[in-house]
């Protein structure tokens, strides 16, 4: 027994090495890799896999990719952190889903669908066209800009140059890479919603911080962290509750 696993979160990847080896015992073969271009090498090199598990989201893009540049028979579980609405079409082309976080009687669900199914199945390519353009419609919806009002007119920001947002009162005050201010009527909130969770991250209460311009990070007390931002002089600490998540979300 072979099994590929797809997952660029290691504590996940660890997770699933432990369910897999419970299930299937230790006689199983357990093989990881956590970017497109690796699973494209182990598919290539290995092709005789029984079971693939994988996340939708890896290191370098999404590992549709894999399977549309190595084309496989094997059968896959995803286990991914998008909702029900987009993973429909597995529901009706006998794929199995395991939707994050998921419980260890959930994962052996699939697991036991596996091997009642056991015979590899054909993956259809229109399965992966339908979620690639439930993805790429989910990243639509997040904000590319927003539109400060300022004394003179409108200053457009794009959220690709943002660094920290702070929370004050029923609106949010903006800083960008380079430490300037500008003000928006939106509630922290609001903002969260409609910022992509993939490069901006609700650090406490009244702060979210942007990946691209984090320049240090050190440990603090409580089990804290202090973020350096590009362009600002403070910096900004996490809660003590969403450090752990915090770490995750850094590696994913």
């Amino acid at each position: 027994m072979r099994i590929l696993i797809l997952e660029d979160e290691i504590p996940a990847k660890k997770k699933l090495v432990y369910h897999l080896t419970n299930f299937f015992g230790d006689s199983v073969v357990l093989d990881s890799v956590r970017s497109i271009k690796e699973g494209i090498e182990s598919l290539k090199n290995n092709p005789e896999y029984n079971l693939i598990l994988s996340d939708i989201r890896l290191l370098d893009g999404n590992s549709f990719e894999v399977f549309k540049n190595t084309p496989t028979l094997t059968p896959i579980i995803f286990c991914t952190a998008y909702n029900e609405h987009l993973l429909e079409a597995f529901q009706t082309n006998g794929i199995a889903y395991v939707l994050k976080p998921y419980q260890e009687h959930e994962l052996q669900s699939a697991l036991k669908k596996f091997e009642k199914l056991f015979q590899p199945k054909v993956v259809e390519k229109s399965i992966f066209n339908q979620l690639q353009i439930a993805l790429d419609k989910r990243e639509e919806n997040y904000k590319k800009r927003f539109a400060i009002k300022k004394s003179n007119g409108i200053k457009l920001i794009e959220t690709s140059d943002i660094g920290l947002i702070q929370a004050s009162g029923d609106f949010c005050k903006i800083f960008d890479h380079n430490g300037q201010l500008h003000s928006i009527s939106r509630s922290i909130g609001i903002l969260t919603k409609e910022l992509n969770p993939e490069q901006f991250f609700k650090i406490n209460r009244s702060q979210i911080v942007g990946m691209a311009y984090i320049e240090k990070i050190e440990s603090y007390s409580n089990n804290r962290l202090a973020l350096y931002i590009k362009g600002l002089k403070e910096h900004v600490i996490t809660s003590s509750t969403i450090t752990k998540e915090f770490r995750i979300w850094l590696e994913s």
